[in-house]
């Protein structure tokens, strides 16, 4: 283990949420390596020190007074007339259906529907010991890991050169079907890169949307549909699209 890969397990492992396995590698790196041994101690003390600290702090009945004020009152029964008016939107969307331009929107449900569980592969991954089947930062490992896993492996390309550091791999699991996730690091937030084959080979443009606080990068190209999912800013998350988006033609051209 290097002391880039340690990095990305240190803080784990001093919050003991590490598995065993990874427990092992990162305590029998830290053993040996000076610089992680003081930084192992360092993240130890700080944790110490915040515990130590009185940072509890419980809010005065007042504000949940002024709360209760702010909420809006509860809504009132329906009326004949709203009623009524309930029917009319409903004839109006039947003729929408007619015309076919309801099918946008249940396209648009089922975006938001893969977008969901995106997010809930993504905050899977963060919990101890799922973040990655395969640990490094070399994609001559990453890639052939996932050769049988998956009817096409996902790219994997190395773009610690341009910020972005490759950390592993994973299989994971996104509308009930197998989707390969290819992990990097951007300081200490982690980008999942979810990857699944589909029929459509047009390239579609980048698409950026916001999920329970997360960013969402989505585009398409080769038969290939793409998701970047993080914490960091929107602007961070595109130049990554970008950076990958940009290698991965210059590897086909090559």
């Amino acid at each position: 283990m290097t002391c880039e890969e340690a990095d990305i397990l240190i803080h784990a492992l001093a919050d003991g949420e590490l598995d065993a396995g990874h427990a092992s590698e990162v305590e029998t790196h830290v053993a040996g390596c000076p610089r992680c041994t003081a930084e192992l101690a360092a993240i130890r003390e700080m944790k110490e020190a915040i515990a130590r600290a009185d940072l509890g702090f419980k809010a005065p009945p007042q504000l949940r007074r002024r709360i209760e004020d702010a909420l809006p009152a509860v809504a009132t029964p329906p009326n004949r007339r709203s009623v009524l008016k309930g029917f009319a939107l409903g004839s109006a969307v039947s003729a929408l259906a007619a015309t076919g331009l309801v099918a946008i929107v249940l396209r648009q449900d089922g975006q938001q529907h893969i977008e969901a569980e995106i997010v809930s592969a993504h905050l899977r991954s963060l919990q101890a010991g799922h973040l990655a089947d395969v640990l490094s930062t070399d994609q001559h490992t990453v890639k052939p890991w996932f050769n049988g896993k998956l009817d096409v492996a996902p790219p994997v390309i190395d773009l610690t050169a341009l910020g972005f550091t490759l950390i592993g791999g994973r299989l994971d699991y996104v509308d009930a079907r197998p989707i390969g996730a290819v992990i990097y690091r951007r300081r200490q937030h982690i980008i999942n890169l979810f990857v699944a084959q589909t029929a459509d080979t047009a390239q579609h443009a980048a698409k950026m949307d916001t999920i329970q606080g997360f960013n969402i990068r989505r585009w398409g190209e080769r038969g290939l549909k793409f998701w970047a999912i993080s914490d960091i800013g929107a602007d961070e998350l595109n130049e990554f699209g970008e950076k990958f988006e940009t290698a991965m033609r210059g590897n086909k051209e090559g």
